[in-house]
């Protein structure tokens, strides 16, 4: 807001209102919120398979190795959508290239909460807090550093998680890959000569000004050319997701704003749409498939440097 007026917190406010003491909301929401509480995912994946993308990496668990100096918190989407699951993969051979001590907490990892938060959802936001605090607590995580590839779960732990008793180290992996780059113990070798426009996250943006970092990681790979849409970094765009709109369809008579988002970055001719965050993953994959432009591939920052290393 041009005069700083705090909007989104007002408007979650009346979210909650309307959920917990109204009980209106859209219905689409219902399913999620079942998800959530019945297998700690807003898509009512099977708890017990939240860690099966990780199989045949060798991946222990907090409780296998719990002297980890790194937890990999994976997050929802990341460990059960088919697509996202590449994500967690690519992240993964990345840190075990550059010899990162890291654990995942496999079973044991919940919904961090964003979700019914966003949506209005209080009391299940608070319910997941108080039992991932406790869980991570108990572990000794608040001396350990949390990596997450998701800005939402990002922003959950590092901002809204102290309320619950829980302070954390907490670093989104664009940051800290590029920090391995920057130590010399990840090295893009590999040329990718391709055209790269990248989209910033709000939640890893906006909200938390990571700005540099993603774009540190894609220009330290030889031959990649890094591209910039007119409306960028502090005056991006949400990718269409945010505000738990990832689990609703948007109000009827408005364009789509995954659509408006893409004909933004497509404007800039990219060969390839980056981004660092598995909401956005989702929905600018939509958007260039509803521009007929599929073959533009849409890839996380980590998968463009598996490339190069």
């Amino acid at each position: 807001c041009p005069v700083f007026i705090t909007y989104v917190d007002k408007i979650v406010d009346m979210r909650r209102y309307l959920v917990q003491e109204k009980s209106e909301f859209p219905p689409q929401l219902q399913s999620a919120f079942k998800g959530l509480e019945s297998n700690a995912n807003p898509w009512s994946f099977p708890s017990g398979d939240r860690a099966k993308w990780a199989e045949g990496l060798e991946v222990k668990t907090l409780a296998e190795h719990p002297n980890a100096e790194v937890l990999f918190w994976v997050g929802c989407a990341p460990s059960f959508d088919e697509r996202a699951k590449k994500v967690s993969r690519a992240t993964v051979k990345l840190m075990q290239q550059a010899g990162v001590d890291f654990a995942i907490l496999g079973t044991q990892e919940q919904c961090t909460g964003d979700p019914a938060r966003r949506a209005g959802n209080e009391y299940l936001f608070q319910m997941f807090a108080r039992a991932n605090v406790e869980v991570l607590n108990g572990y000794g995580v608040d001396k350990k550093k949390i990596v997450t590839t998701c800005p939402h779960c990002f922003n959950t732990l590092l901002n809204e998680y102290s309320d619950y008793g829980g302070k954390y180290e907490v670093i989104h992996h664009s940051t800290f890959l590029a920090g391995l780059i920057a130590q010399g113990k990840l090295k893009p070798s590999r040329r990718v000569d391709k055209k790269v426009v990248y989209h910033d996250s709000c939640y890893l943006g906006r909200y938390n000004e990571v700005y540099d970092a993603p774009r540190e990681a894609l220009r330290s790979i030889p031959g990649l050319t890094v591209l910039e849409p007119k409306a960028t970094r502090d005056r991006g765009m949400c990718c269409g997701a945010g505000g738990a709109q990832m689990f609703k369809e948007e109000e009827p008579g408005k364009e789509r704003v995954n659509i408006a988002r893409t004909e933004q970055l497509l404007e800039t001719q990219p060969d390839v749409v980056a981004s660092a965050c598995p909401f956005c993953m989702r929905m600018l994959t939509d958007g260039l498939a509803a521009h007929n432009r599929e073959s533009i591939p849409q890839l996380d920052i980590a998968e463009i440097l598996l490339e190069s290393v």
